[in-house]
Formats: C-alpha cells, sequence, structure tokens
C-alpha cells in the first residue's frame, strides 16, 4: 500500500479527526499515487494516523477510511461499518426512514445511503468510494434484503473527481415512486426525480416541532417541494396552509400529499416564486400566523456566500413582514458554508429592518440520523429556528 507524509504543520489537524487531506498538506509520497486506490498517511516524523482512498486529480487527495492500520480494506469492512451505522440508527429510534450512512460522520468519506423502508438511496461522490460500489450494494443485501436500491449520483460535485453524473438501478428495476410514513402521516417520494434522494429526511424532527404553534392558525409555507412542513401543520389542526414552489411537478406531488393523508380541504399548493409572491403580499398586508420557509442551499461556495447571505436576509425580512404579531416564524438554512452564529445575525438584521422583534422559541440542526461531528464543519449543515415574531 502506498505512503503519503505529511506537512509537519498539518498533521495535527488530521490527528483531531478531520478526514481530508489536501494536495497542499502533503509532504510526499512514497511512489505515484493512483487514482482509486488506498494509502496509509503518516506524520512528517513518520507516525501513523490512518488510511484511505486517493485521487491525486481532486483538491482532496486523500479522504481517511479508519485510523486503524491492521483494518482491512474489503468488502467485509463494508459491511462491518454499515452494520455499525445501523446499529447507531437503531438505537436513536431511527428505524423506517433514516439517513443510514452519513459520509463522514460516519467515516464513510461521500458516501450517502438514505433508507425508505425496504428501498434504498446511494450517492457516491467521489472517485475512491465509487470504486467500492459494489461491495457496498453487496453489504445492503447481505444486512437488508431490500425490495429495491437506486443510485442518484446526478450531481455535479462528481465531476470534480472526474467522475460522470448518473442515475439508475442498482437492483432489479422498480417503481421508484415509493410511499412512506412519517409522524403518522403518508407521503410520496420520487427517488428517481425529486431533489437529491428524493426527500428530506433530515428535517423529520423538526416537523413535529411545529405541532403546537399552528393549532387553529393560518399557515404559509414558502419553498415548500412536496410539502411535508405543510401537510403536518395540517394534520397539527391548522385552519388553513397555503404553500408555495416554483416547481409545478412538486407542487402536484405536494397536492398528492395532502389528497394522501386526507387534508386537501384546507392544503392549498401554488407553483409560483416565493420571492415575488411574499414581496408582493407583503405590499399588500397580508398576514399569517405561522410562516414557514424552508429555500434550498443559496450556494455551494465560498465566491458566492455574501450572495447567500443577502438572499437569507431578504427571504426572512420578507417572511417576517407576514407575520402577525405574536405570530411564528419557522426558518431554515442547509448551507453549510452559513454556520449557525451568521444565521441567526442574519435572522436579527432582517428582524431590526422589519422594525420587529424575535423571540426564539427552539433552535435545532438536523435530525440525529445526520450525527455531527464537531472535527468535520460539513457535518453541521441545517439550521432551524422558531421564532415569535413581536
Amino acid at each position: 500500500m502506498n505512503k503519503v507524509f505529511l506537512k509537519k504543520r498539518i498533521s495535527r489537524r488530521i490527528e483531531k479527526g478531520h478526514l481530508w487531506i489536501f494536495g497542499n498538506e502533503i509532504d510526499h509520497t512514497e511512489t505515484s499515487l493512483q487514482p482509486g486506490e488506498l494509502a496509509e498517511v503518516f506524520t512528517h516524523d513518520k507516525k501513523f494516523i490512518g488510511k484511505g482512498y486517493v485521487n491525486p486529480s481532486s483538491q482532496i487527495v486523500v479522504r481517511l477510511l479508519t485510523y486503524n492500520r491492521e483494518e482491512e480494506i474489503n468488502d467485509s469492512f463494508f459491511i462491518q461499518r454499515i452494520l455499525k451505522c445501523w446499529e447507531f440508527r437503531k438505537k436513536l429510534g431511527y428505524i423506517e426512514n433514516c439517513r443510514l450512512v452519513f459520509g463522514e460522520a460516519d467515516m464513510l468519506p461521500q458516501l450517502i445511503v438514505d433508507k425508505f423502508n425496504d428501498y434504498f438511496v446511494i450517492q457516491t461522490l467521489a472517485l475512491g468510494i465509487d470504486r467500492w460500489k459494489p461491495a457496498i450494494v453487496k453489504a445492503l443485501h447481505e444486512i437488508f434484503a431490500p425490495k429495491g436500491i437506486y443510485e442518484r449520483n446526478d450531481v455535479p460535485v462528481r465531476e470534480l473527481e472526474g467522475l460522470p453524473q448518473l442515475k439508475g438501478f442498482l437492483s432489479k428495476p422498480f417503481n421508484p415512486r415509493i410511499l412512506i410514513h412519517e409522524n403518522g402521516l403518508r407521503f410520496r417520494v420520487d427517488l428517481e426525480n425529486g431533489q437529491k434522494t428524493g426527500y428530506f429526511l433530515d428535517q423529520q424532527d423538526n416537523r413535529r416541532r411545529i405541532c403546537h404553534i399552528v393549532k387553529g392558525a393560518e399557515v404559509l409555507g414558502a419553498f415548500c417541494y412536496t410539502g411535508a412542513f405543510e401537510v403536518h401543520a395540517a394534520y397539527y389542526g391548522a385552519r388553513s396552509v397555503v404553500g408555495l414552489d416554483i416547481s409545478e411537478t412538486a407542487i402536484q406531488t405536494a397536492r398528492e400529499n395532502a389528497a394522501l393523508n386526507g387534508l386537501s380541504a384546507n392544503c392549498h399548493f401554488d407553483t409560483a416564486n416565493a420571492f415575488d409572491v411574499l414581496k408582493k403580499w407583503s405590499k399588500e398586508g397580508r398576514r399569517f400566523d405561522v410562516v414557514m420557509l424552508d429555500p434550498p442551499a443559496f450556494t455551494k461556495s465560498r465566491e458566492t456566500l455574501q450572495n447567500a447571505v443577502t438572499g437569507y436576509k431578504e427571504i426572512n425580512l420578507r417572511g417576517i413582514k407576514l407575520t402577525k404579531p405574536g405570530g411564528f416564524l419557522v426558518t431554515s438554512s442547509c448551507t453549510n458554508l452559513i454556520r449557525p452564529e451568521v444565521f441567526l445575525e442574519i435572522l436579527n438584521k432582517a428582524a431590526s429592518d422589519a422594525g420587529r422583534r424575535l423571540r426564539q422559541v427552539t433552535f435545532q440542526s438536523q435530525s440525529g440520523d445526520h450525527p455531527i461531528v464537531w472535527s468535520m464543519e460539513n457535518t453541521h449543515y441545517l439550521k432551524f429556528l422558531i421564532a415569535e415574531v413581536e
């Protein structure tokens, strides 16, 4: 196995638990690195740190898989690692639907596996882990005997690793429009064409947190996607719910989800640009008891970070203006580059510009099946706030 030696000033960062090693952090290698191969990583003074897969064409040249020099990386390794992931989720109560593997947080860098009852969706986002895709599929079959496995590798980040974008079945073909249960409700999930892996499991705990504030309320949901928050609001007793999303396909599914749960009478969904509609309604003086904002990530790079800050401030400013005094703002950010303290500062400025004051009810992150590892900042990405608007 090839050996990679780090520069002196870099070693401690890796020893403290970070799994990524960038090209400019490597002092030298024993032989030239080959894409996808495994390599051992050492400090400048030849102390073993760990081993992982490499891609010399990527900015992140090495991603660590283990700190144990005796642990072999083979098919059995992936079976045992995925079993460990499953045991962790079961202990937390995530059994039917969960993020089974959350990449770096589960010591399986750039591997995403989402479990939707008996169906699984896989993303292998780096060259090194993509080489082990057959072993990962084999492990899922051995542990779960699933009804189906689908690959959602239609994401641009793969191109940075020299990988093509693709999607398709990794098992016998099945109908990818499946039905799941969450919090006593039923939802249609499109594994083939839905956003990300088809459904946002990271908000499943947060959707329960709105149960008390929506009772008897007029609720607005912007960027509603397939209506998960909105259907929950109706289920928890909202008097009326309006959901907005720019995708007609998403809106059609949202209407289907409302119908699946017998909630069509007080759930209304419209295809619209949420930015434009919220601005228009604010000028018209419309007000809601609860305003829910769940926008997509406004940036994936530091170069456009300020644009994201501006976008989050603008959408929350409009949301706050649309909230009745004593009503509630429910707002999220899934941009990992926006740190929690920055998000709260954005909201504080938006409230100030609106001439309103926010009283925090709860400030959470993603659900527990997406664990956070403090040494890996990218594992802490979701911010979720409920605040009273005075």
